[in-house]
Formats: structure tokens, sequence, C-alpha cells
């Protein structure tokens, strides 16, 4: 296996963006935790993708699709029958109903716990990354997720995990705070929104004051929700949450928060009316985050480089960020 700094775990899926009355569907190679090793390949950080696929030719052109931008993929795992699905109009959000998932029986959902060396997989990397995608699968997955975390722990990688809630997958009978608490035990960098912690967490919000729709209320619950991940998980530090917000289809009002060992820094706030496709944003988000810690950044410099590489993901088609590092300075 290559040497990298980071590994990102989860499943490799196929978005399909249909135009059915003109007989088309656009085409991309996607999923979370890939969105997330695409920026930071682009970025110049050594980085491996993990996840597992069908041994057949479809995965390998998609394995190919991951190499050409840089993305390691000789981590992978093969086997099973398929690679997963989901269908969302280009330029819609996947928090919205009209994403479809086509998931079940798919090659990474069906990995069962035990038969993997996670250890030997990890190697010599220096961060792990996950979301909340993968326990939301199903029960197996979700004990997949506490092997593989327990195995960076031991390597001694920094983990960091997204909140990302799919209100689609969550169907096999447990609900997110019955299972993301324990396997959020093992995380270093906690990032997601102050909904998704209080869904997935069971942290407080103060719904009347949230109502008023204020930033500064807004950054206000963020500190509190912040301060009650960090006292209640002993190993996270730094907590960062994004503030998405948008009155049509193009439009997106966008800033960040980042909470580190009590020092709170906000990114600048960017507004825009031409957004092309939000899949991708809060995947390249916490991207910027790794890539901006790894490379020594003080706290308002991660949050800059993160925040202005998300807003950088909405002029980009498909889920993956090709902006570059000098354009997105130029954004900060």
């Amino acid at each position: 296996m290559k040497a990298v700094k980071v590994i990102t775990f989860g499943e490799i899926l196929l978005r399909l963006s249909p135009q059915l009355s003109q007989h088309t569907a656009a085409i991309y190679v996607g999923g979370a935790e890939a969105n997330v090793a695409a920026a930071l390949a682009q970025w110049g950080t050594p980085v491996s993708y993990l996840s597992k696929v069908p041994d057949n030719g479809l995965s390998r052109d998609v394995l190919a699709q991951l190499t050409a931008l840089g993305i390691e993929t000789d981590r992978m795992l093969w086997g099973g029958d398929r690679i997963g699905l989901y269908y969302l109009a280009q330029g819609s959000d996947l928090k919205h109903a009209e994403v479809v998932y086509d998931r079940k029986y798919s090659s990474f959902s069906a990995i069962e716990p035990g038969s993997v060396d996670w250890d030997s997989l990890l190697g010599d990397a220096e961060w792990f990354h996950w979301s909340a995608i993968t326990p939301a699968l199903n029960p197996e997955a979700a004990a997949i997720c506490l092997e593989v975390l327990k195995a960076a722990t031991r390597k001694g990688l920094t983990i960091s995990t997204d909140l990302n809630f799919r209100s689609k997958l969550w169907q096999y009978g447990k609900k997110p705070y019955e299972v993301m608490p324990e396997l959020v035990e093992y995380c270093d960098v906690i990032m997601g929104n102050i909904w998704a912690a209080h869904t997935m967490l069971d942290t407080s919000l103060n719904s009347a004051e949230l109502e008023l729709d204020k930033r500064e209320i807004y950054l206000e619950q963020a500190t509190h929700v912040a301060q009650q991940i960090t006292d209640r998980y002993k190993r996270c530090k730094r907590v960062a949450f994004t503030f998405r917000f948008s009155n049509g289809p193009t439009h997106a009002h966008y800033y960040a928060f980042y909470y580190n060992q009590g020092k709170v820094s906000v990114s600048k706030t960017y507004d825009t009316d031409q957004v092309v496709d939000r899949v991708g944003s809060g995947d390249c988000f916490m991207a910027g985050l790794i890539h901006a810690q790894l490379a020594g950044r003080d706290d308002q410099g991660i949050i800059s480089y993160a925040a202005a590489a998300a807003y950088s993901k909405f002029f980009v088609k498909g889920d993956f960020n090709t902006t570059s590092v000098d354009d997105i300075y130029k954004l900060m």
C-alpha cells in the first residue's frame, strides 16, 4: 500500500440526475467520503479511499476515475454484487425530498463484522475520516464503524466524523441518537450543524430563539452545542458547524463556525444566486478542515479555508470539487 496521510471510509456511490423528458441522465461518481478524498487529492494531501466494490468492469471504471484525481485506491475491498445508486435532480440538495436511494444489498452495506483486518489497512496514516451515513445503513454497518474506529484508535490516528443526517437511510429500527454516541466517543474532530447534532447526539437547542433567524443567535447556539459535545465526549477538542440557508433554487447564504478547546472562530459570510450544484459542499468543508489542520494553519485559517472551499463547491457540477487551493485562497 502506498503511504498516505489521510484515509476516508464510506460507501462509493453513483449519482444519476435524470432528465426523463429528454431520455438522458447525467452520471457522477460520488459518496460523502469519496467527495472528501477527491478534494484532499486536488489540494495535494496524500489520501486513500477505503470502500468495497464488486469485482467487475464498472467498479474498475469507477476506481479509475478516483485514481485520475490522485486518490489512492489500493486499500479497496472487493466482493459483493453491486455499487449503490442514488437519484437526484441536478442542483437539488441531499437533505430534501428529491433524493431516492437505491443502496440495499450493495457491496459496501454487506461488509460482515469480523471479516476485515482494519489495522493492516490503516497502515501508517495520520488521519481517519468517516461519516454518520455509514451507520445509518444497517446494524452491521454500525458494527463495522465501531471495529474500524477501535483500530484507528489503536493505530494513533486523528479521527474525524461528519454528522450528516439522512432521514431516508435510518430505517432499521434505531434512532441516530441510539447509535452515534458510542461511535463519536472515538472522534477528535466533529463536524456538522447544530440541528444534526441535536438529532444524532441529543444535544439541546433553544428552538424559540432560533426562530428569530438571527446570525448572532445561531452562533450563540453553536457555542452552546459545541460545549455540550466537548463536555460529553472527552476526546473531542474541535467542533465545526456550517450554516447554509437558501431562498431559491440557485441561492445560498453561507458561513461556518469553529470551536477549539473553548476558543471560537467564525468564517466570513458568503451569498450567491448562482449555485450550480449543492451536492458535496459539506464534504468539501470537511476536507478543508482536514487539509488546513494538517497544513498547520491556526484556528481562523482552518475555518476560513474550510468555508471558502465549501462555498467554491456550489459552482462545480458533480459530486467532486475541482477548485484549486489558489482559487480557494482568493475566496477567503
